[in-house]
């Protein structure tokens, strides 16, 4: 077994030290900054077409959000009253989806959350999910793929009190981020997307890796405990990620958090969409560079310096979190779903995406079990908006999970042949009219037509439910909340402190700060005297220019 490590140690060092150039350092994606208004955080995010050079002295047309090419960092933490304004300046629509986020169906960001070209989608909600690392990136029907690839993709990290563990935190210094892609270019080195149907069925993948938006680079780190929060940004590449040493390191976390210990590792298998974060201790290393790779491929992917003069040795925490997992006798409905095709295209339950259709209503609160099947010699993933999951079997044994796949998920890898059961509860944001999507997340798959929807919906389980306590079930009560509403009129039926929504946005008027999405806040328009329940009653107002650094400058509505 030693001489095997050996040997393994040695084929991956010595391909990495002669095969790739390391010449650009890393950079960390700034973070977002926000406006503190009524206490809410209001982070202004603008796409925009722009030029990027990947390769030194060319520049190659992009896709971006505030910035060149990716997007900015929207850092929050659990309790933010948060709002975005995601404004297009695309010549073509575009949507944006909060993956990994907890949010209304209404600002999910789906197919049905277009933003026009030259307009301004306003989402507003209350963080209430555990820290995390998480992304954005757009999710229009047959462009989610081509809109990624040219640079729409950013990362969103929840904070809270789990912070105070004995973990590495600074941001970009030893927590630092990892979008991790490749791409294609053409002879001029212009981004290349144009892939054949058999690339859409196999993936859409290059040879050419890119970390944070860069092709090879380097990050320096100190001899210490190093966190990386990685993201497969790929549309269509599994990575198998490990480093040139063969050394082992420990997953923290998941898709949707911590996972409850650390678990040891020298391997680690990423599909698109997926996330972890790996702590890497670098203490007492006997060397000064090593390479991250993807070793199904042999590709190099980012080399790590290591400054021998600084080192630190700590302990990782033997407890990370306590997780609640849901009990499998309590699940009320089994769900299946055989991935496939129909027609020549990709395909749910022999069914490809129709946005005008509901495939699945699932009654909030009941716990439920998804059987999801592989029927293909390819490989697929499965992903759910608004929702975590556990991975409870795959193919048919509880044996088959991982260690590092038993925490909160909300994209689970499927082989070819092959099958995972996971159980979930939908927890609140009811709504029958607008739905949430389930997809795999090889992005030329779910364009392709591998996605259905769901609606949650109030649940009638249990008849004599009383929400407000006055002795009437929910059945028959005409106003559930008793707040002087009836339920016909209230936009908010289950919450006595709302029963008016002026902009639909999900968010009761009593704590929307822009009852009226007018761009301008309740506040300033009463000293403005104009009506905040009216958009078409406004404060004057001029675009003024702001500067975002590396030449960019954006127009916001400011008041004359």
């Amino acid at each position: 077994m030693k001489i095997a490590s050996i040997l393994y140690f040695l084929i991956l060092l010595s391909s990495s030290l002669f095969s790739t150039t390391f010449d650009k350092q890393l950079p960390i994606p700034p973070l977002a900054p926000y406006t503190l208004v009524n206490n809410e955080k209001v982070f202004d995010m603008h796409i925009r077409a722009s030029t990027h050079e990947f390769y030194t002295g060319i520049a190659s047309n992009t896709y971006g959000i505030n910035a060149s090419v990716l997007g900015q960092t929207i850092r929050i933490r659990k309790g933010d009253k948060v709002k975005i304004k995601w404004n297009n300046h695309l010549n073509e629509a575009t949507t944006m989806h909060g993956h990994g986020m907890h949010v209304p169906a209404m600002m999910d960001g789906g197919p049905k959350n277009k933003i026009l070209p030259n307009t301004t989608w306003t989402i507003n909600y209350s963080v209430n999910q555990e820290a995390s690392t998480n992304w954005y990136h757009p999710h229009l029907m047959g462009k989610t793929a081509e809109h990624v690839y040219m640079g729409l993709a950013g990362l969103i990290l929840i904070d809270e009190e789990s912070e105070n563990l004995n973990l590495p935190k600074t941001y970009g210094v030893d927590d630092i981020p990892l979008i991790l892609q490749d791409k294609r270019f053409d002879s001029n080195k212009q981004i290349d997307y144009s892939p054949t149907t058999r690339e859409i069925r196999r993936g859409y993948t290059s040879d050419i890796m890119l970390v944070n938006a860069v092709i090879n680079p380097y990050v320096n780190v100190a001899s210490k405990k190093v966190r990386f929060r990685l993201l497969n940004g790929s549309n269509g590449r599994v990575y198998h990620l490990a480093f040139s040493d063969n050394r082992f390191f420990h997953q923290i976390a998941t898709d949707g958090g911590f996972l409850e210990a650390a678990v040891r590792l020298n391997t680690l298998t990423l599909s698109p969409g997926e996330r972890a974060e790996i702590i890497v201790d670098f203490s007492n290393d006997f060397l000064s560079s090593i390479i991250l790779k993807d070793t199904l491929d042999n590709l190099d992917i980012l080399q790590i310096h290591i400054d021998k003069n600084v080192s630190v040795t700590e302990p990782l925490p033997s407890t990370l979190t306590t997780l609640n997992r849901y009990n499998i006798s309590d699940s009320v409905k089994v769900r299946t779903f055989v991935l496939n095709m129909i027609g020549g295209h990709m395909a749910i339950n022999s069914k490809t995406m129709d946005i005008n259709r509901i495939d699945e209503v699932v009654p909030v609160n009941d716990v439920e079990i998804w059987d999801i099947t592989n029927s293909m010699g390819m490989e697929h993933n499965f992903h759910i908006h608004a929702t975590h999951f556990w991975i409870i079997e795959r193919d048919g044994s509880v044996n088959n999970v991982p260690q590092n796949e038993q925490g909160y998920k909300d994209v689970v890898r499927i082989p070819p042949n092959s099958s995972v059961r996971i159980i979930l509860k939908m927890t609140d944001f009811i709504d029958g009219d607008n739905g949430y999507m389930y997809h795999c997340h090889f992005l030329e798959h779910e364009d392709d037509g591998m996605m259905g929807q769901f609606t949650v919906v109030q649940n009638t389980r249990n008849p004599v439910a009383d929400f407000d306590g006055d002795g009437l079930d929910n059945t028959t009560d005409l106003d559930d909340d008793n707040d002087a509403v009836l339920d016909i009129d209230d936009a908010f039926p289950f919450d006595a402190s709302e029963s008016i929504d002026t902009d639909g946005d999900g968010i009761g008027n009593n704590k929307d700060s822009d009852d009226d999405n007018d761009l301008f806040s309740d506040a300033e328009e009463l000293i403005a005297g104009t009506n905040p329940l009216d958009k078409n009653s406004h404060p004057a107002y001029t675009w003024s220019p702001i500067s975002m650094g590396d030449g960019i400058v954006i127009f916001v509505p400011t008041r004359k």
